[in-house]
């Protein structure tokens, strides 16, 4: 909950009711304001008479003989009662305790309870003053002081808060009521009345998110949408002790009901059986944990973003080729598609291929060991402006790399093809060379040795390397070398068939090398200056000292590791010296006076090796 109530310098108003209930109002002599305080009169002040039991029958006075200010608005209008009140004089004196004592019972008569106070809400800094957040709170603590220390409080803090006194129980209510998004973790023996008391508590609830610790069922999301009618996004999470037992029927009918869901999110969908969802608003769907699924329906015309997530068991029987022909059918819109599932097959790639989605920017299709180069020709001639492209588990090969390659130069600057056994180093290295805007790539458990029974790095030292290495020379070790401008994050985890990794890489900031068991330390050479952390878990001892040598030498050194000035013959052409500034060499001043920069800005930069 972040309420940002709008500060405004507040003068000392009083609190007028816009009609009280005997129709009466409110009014203060401006020429007293400095007189002395005098007991009140026992008689009318029209005809002189007592005014215990009296009813005077004379006129009141005519408004010139005693210049007040009457505020009377009408009643039904909260926003100009806020109004009227906020233009008084600021010279007023304050209010008598009795006008205090009305102005906390007729909040509700202004309709204050039924504002709409969300974060973004002009009203909400108009609202902080009517609600006299300068004032004093409950032990002399300004009221201004109370909502800020409040507001920071979580659920479970802000429920036990509420209990202490009245005056912190009206502003925890006022912070419920202003809260747009909120996260509650759902302990394992919570009911269901738990989580409903909080969110009949914030009636402009707009983002929601669920740790369910406990199981889920249909009552929740009952729950959910009776007491959030303007939800937009909501995301449930399953811890690993729950079960999230929603059928497909049930969370159909809940989509169709809310209206303003846009984004929905939910783990452990594996009892929904099939699903059919309907919704104009609904952008952007995430499932995970699906199993068997025998109907799949999307009637989502304002669909952007997809994710489902099947489980690895291996009967599962949805069929992912007609689910994925009406989704490309009923979700024309689609930009970013991500299925994981092991029943991928060119089949499935084909009826994407075939509903030609214009906006597709980013394609996600993981664990489908059926996905071949020639399902890479069919993504390729049809999808030719991808951003993002995700093939990890497939049984690509480097032919299937340089189709990519040759097709989405210009736009593709994240390529992930871990645990694809058929890419060799020559396929990585050619996807670097020929893709300019690449930024990340995961090519772990690629380069890959079955055979490798390394000893473990707590237990070896530099006798048991050497032997391991001798003992491996009759096996086929491959080597990579990558040279790239832009590229930010390379992920080589898992690849024990890499002997040799030279990497000469400006903006290389992150670099996993876990279990890269195999990789020999004097062939590794890292020309990294942006380099911030390492990944070497399960690396060799003598292999982890090279990289904390060369990422804390690489502050010291230029990027390029060469020398900064041009070489050229001498005159009579017997061999190179260096050329000296001053013969119209600006380029190379320039490079020079680049290096210098990058070299101060790698001086302070620290890059740290993680192990665990």
């Amino acid at each position: 909950m972040h309420p940002h109530p709008h500060p405004h310098p507040h003068h000392h108003q009083p609190h007028i009711s816009p009609a009280t209930p005997g129709g009466s109002t409110a009014s203060f002599d401006y020429n007293n304001r400095h007189s002395k305080k005098q007991r009140g009169s026992y008689n009318c002040g029209r005809c002189g008479l007592p005014k215990k039991g009296h009813v005077c029958h004379l006129p009141p006075p005519p408004a010139a003989d005693s210049p007040v200010a009457v505020v009377t608005p009408a009643p039904t209008s909260s926003s100009s009662a806020v109004a009227a009140a906020a233009s008084l004089s600021s010279s007023r004196p304050p209010p008598p305790s009795s006008v205090r004592h009305q102005s906390s019972n007729l909040r509700r008569a202004l309709s204050f309870d039924d504002i709409d106070m969300r974060c973004d809400s002009p009203e909400l800094g108009e609202l902080g003053s009517e609600l006299d957040l300068d004032g004093s709170g409950p032990g002399g603590l300004p009221s201004s002081c109370t909502w800020e220390v409040l507001r920071r409080l979580p659920p479970a803090g802000l429920l036990a808060a509420a209990a202490v006194c009245k005056g912190w129980r009206d502003t925890a209510k006022r912070l419920w009521r202003a809260a747009e998004e909120l996260r509650i973790r759902v302990p394992p023996r919570a009911q269901l009345g738990f989580v409903g008391s909080v969110l009949q508590k914030c009636p402009g609830l707009v983002r929601l998110s669920l740790r369910m610790e406990s199981d889920v069922e249909a009552t929740m999301l009952a729950c959910i949408a009776f007491s959030c009618p303007n939800l937009e996004s909501m995301e449930i999470c399953i811890s690993e002790s729950a079960v999230n037992r929603i059928t497909g029927d049930e969370l159909g009918r809940f989509v169709a009901d809310k209206r303003c869901l846009t984004s929905l999110k939910m783990e452990g969908c594996s009892n929904l059986g099939g699903f059919v969802l309907c919704s104009s608003s609904l952008s952007t769907l995430w499932l995970s944990d699906l199993h068997s699924l025998s109907k799949m329906v999307f009637n989502c015309p304002n669909m952007r973003e997809i994710s489902l997530e099947f489980s690895w068991q291996e009967n599962d029987i949805t069929d992912l080729v007609g689910m994925v022909d009406n989704m490309g059918r009923s979700c024309s819109r689609l930009q970013n598609i991500h299925i994981a599932s092991v029943r991928l097959s060119h089949a499935a790639v084909l009826a994407l291929t075939a509903a030609n989605l214009r906006s597709l920017r980013m394609l996600s299709l993981v664990l489908g060991a059926g996905i071949t180069d020639a399902s890479v020709a069919a993504i390729s001639s049809c999808y030719s402006k991808l951003e993002l492209l995700d093939l990890s588990g497939s049984s690509i090969s480097d032919s299937g790399i340089g189709m990519i390659c040759n097709v989405l130069p210009g736009t593709l600057s994240r390529l992930l093809l871990a645990l694809c056994p058929n890419v060799t180093s020559s396929g990585i290295q050619f996807a670097t060379a020929q893709l300019p805007h690449l930024e990340l790539m995961d090519c772990g458990m690629t380069i890959c040795d079955p055979s490798s029974d390394s000893p473990s790095s707590g237990g070896s030292n530099e006798f048991e390397l050497q032997t391991t290495f001798e003992n491996k020379l009759h096996l086929i070790y491959q080597k990579l070398i990558i040279k790239h401008a832009r590229l930010k994050k390379l992920s080589l985890w898992g690849c024990s068939g890499l002997d040799a990794l030279c990497l000469n890489c400006p903006k290389l900031n992150d670099l996993n090398l876990n279990s890269c068991k195999n990789l020999h330390p004097e062939r590794l050479l890292l020309q990294c200056p942006s380099l911030e952390s390492v990944h070497a878990t399960g690396c060799h001892k003598l292999l982890v000292a090279n990289i904390k040598n060369q990422v804390t030498n690489n502050s010291s050194h230029t990027v390029s590791g060469k020398t900064n000035f041009l070489n050229k013959r001498a005159l009579d052409g017997s061999k190179r010296v260096w050329a000296p500034y001053g013969l119209g060499q600006q380029q190379h001043q320039q490079e020079f006076d680049d290096d210098k920069k990058r070299r101060r800005m790698g001086s302070s930069r620290n890059c740290t090796v993680v192990l665990d």
